[in-house]
């Protein structure tokens, strides 16, 4: 069975995007753009350029993506692949325009505090949680209230929840 994104109904996952977009449809690159442009720019500004160089980093890593579009192994993980190249078009800028950045600084740069925080995480936590979601829903209302009541009740034992819920 093939992973599913976590489009909204009645949107392409990501992957068909990627390829529609590969193949030259101006509709599947605009919702690329659409659904992945705030993360472009969240990554250029993270590395608190000016916001011309944020503009020029973003708009060369669309570029990067029209050229890589066709060698993509991954097109589901395009996010990903995004905010690498984000991240990597920056420090290409940083070190071009000459901007002395001490070297635990770099480090920090590339390595957010907190994982939690990085936009890429981000992306793929709001992702997981709407497939999660969305694979409940497929499920009975019996299979529901069992999943539910062992992840929100993790310290009762099987048996208790089989009692609770009268199931064997």
């Amino acid at each position: 069975m093939p992973v599913e994104d976590a489009a909204s109904p009645g949107e392409p996952d990501v992957a068909h995007l990627v390829l529609g977009a590969a193949d030259g449809s101006q509709p599947a690159w605009d919702q690329l753009v659409a659904r992945f442009g705030g993360l472009v720019w969240h990554v250029a500004r993270s590395y608190r350029l000016e916001p011309a160089d944020a503009a020029d980093v973003s708009q060369t890593v669309w570029l990067r993506l029209v050229e890589s579009l066709p060698r993509l192994r991954e097109p589901a993980a395009v996010a990903g692949w995004l905010a690498t190249t984000a991240r990597n078009e920056c420090l290409r800028v940083l070190r071009r325009s000459g901007r002395e950045v001490a070297d635990d600084t770099i480090d920090l740069l590339e390595r957010p505090d907190s994982t939690e925080q990085s936009p890429e995480h981000v992306v793929v936590r709001n992702d997981q949680s709407r497939l999660v979601a969305r694979a409940l829903d497929r499920l009975s209302q019996r299979c529901r209230s069992l999943l539910r009541a062992l992840a929100y009740t993790p310290e009762r034992s099987y048996v208790e929840v089989s009692e609770a819920l009268g199931m064997p």
